[in-house]
């Protein structure tokens, strides 16, 4: 029943789902959201940046790039395409034939299959297959037939379901997939420590961003070597499907070379000149911690302990031979040379005079006898030391 007949009745229903096809990767499309915020945020503050500038622009900015394009390789559908235009039978046994075009995106754990109708026919499909699982896929295809998917994309999704009688192409892109994920997702954890390297010593930071350059370089490799050695190839009636690399390849090959070439070129500016490599992202930048205060107040020290500087190349070595030092001799010792006896500072306060002590013999007495001092009148003071001298001098000791 209609809305505007007159009739108390509620609106139209409409029981059929009229869904539209997929028009964009959300995971990529957040990942680059993520990405994009922190450089927007990092341009803000730019302009506020006075020194290092043209250091700190670039490695943030390659940073912030290498990242980004990690996680969207990782997520996206374009690492091996084929697109054509195809003639075909919108569903098996029929005979209308309908002018679209197919196209197949295979990524590192799922294929994306397009179908779009032309002259406005309505035909607009976009399918995902994905194969994470062993039987995975299998279960994807049979979901596609109890839902009727057009003829054109079951035909496509059935060369990377069957495993047997020469249908491999399924689990090698499968295997292909699966290694270039693990070297990804080995680069993504080398960039992170690359990153924390940077604000700690440049130096390692240029070593870990090379890795991670070779680790890109690696799942490209790895991805290219287990593709199937026959290639795919989908026939239709007069056209067929032939697969080439996508711009998710490339494009980690080019991110790859450009982060292993920054690494070394780092390295090599560092090599030749020594702790020059800075940005303002470090930690202790331009405080009193700085590793390059603390290296330029060692080396300020050094030379203020060595005197006058040398002079470089020939002035160096003349000065060396006229500055040569003779051959030191042996001292001798000096038999007659007495040395004056040293002055304590440690004395009595009271000015008393010292008290004798008598020895007695062991046999009659095992005790020591203490001679009272003599009553004489007030004497000047003097060392306890020298009785005890001239009495055991007396006695023959």
């Amino acid at each position: 029943m209609g809305w505007w007949n007159g009739e108390p009745t509620g609106p139209t229903l409409y029981s059929v789902p009229n869904r539209t096809s997929v028009t964009g990767d959300v995971p990529s499309i957040a990942a680059c959201f993520v990405f994009v915020t922190l450089y927007v945020a990092f341009l803000i503050i730019f302009p506020g940046v006075r020194k290092e500038r043209l250091t700190t622009f670039t490695t943030v900015t390659l940073s912030l790039f290498v990242g980004n394009v990690i996680m969207v390789c990782k997520m996206g559908s374009s690492w091996h395409v084929a697109r054509t235009r195809v003639v075909s039978s919108y569903s098996a046994f029929s005979k209308d034939l309908v002018p679209a075009e197919l196209g197949a995106y295979i990524g590192l754990a799922h294929v994306n299959i397009t179908l779009i109708g032309e002259n406005n026919s309505g035909i607009n499909f976009n399918e995902r297959f994905t194969w994470r699982g062993s039987g995975e896929m299998g279960a994807s295809y049979r979901a596609g037939l109890e839902r009727g998917l057009p003829f054109p994309i079951l035909t496509v999704a059935e060369y990377f379901t069957l495993g047997q009688e020469g249908f491999t192409w399924g689990g090698n892109y499968r295997h292909a997939g699966y290694y270039a994920s693990v070297f990804l997702w080995a680069a993504f954890a080398c960039w992170l420590l690359s990153n924390l390297l940077l604000l700690v010593v440049p130096r390692y930071g240029a070593g870990a961003m090379a890795l991670t350059g070779c680790l890109m370089l690696a799942s490209t490799l790895t991805y290219h070597c287990l593709l199937p050695g026959n290639p795919l190839h989908v026939r239709f009636e007069e056209r067929h499907l032939t697969f080439k690399f996508g711009w998710c390849f490339w494009l980690v090959v080019f991110s790859g070379a450009l982060c292993l070439l920054t690494g070394l070129v780092i390295l090599a500016i560092d090599f030749i000149y020594p702790n020059r490599f800075s940005t303002i992202l470090e930690v202790d930048y331009d405080t009193p911690y700085d590793r390059h205060v603390i290296i330029e107040e060692s080396h300020h020290k050094r030379r203020a302990g060595k005197g006058l500087e040398e002079p470089p190349g020939l002035g160096r070595r003349i000065l060396r031979r006229l500055s040569s030092k003779k051959e030191e001799t042996e001292g001798r010792a000096n038999a007659g040379f007495e040395m004056d006896v040293p002055k304590s500072p440690w004395n009595y306060p009271l000015h008393r005079p010292a008290m004798p002590f008598r020895r007695q013999d062991s046999a009659s007495s095992a005790a020591s006898s203490i001679e009272p001092p003599p009553q004489l009148g007030r004497q000047p003071f003097q060392s306890f030391r020298q009785p005890i001298a001239v009495e055991l001098q007396g006695k023959g000791w």
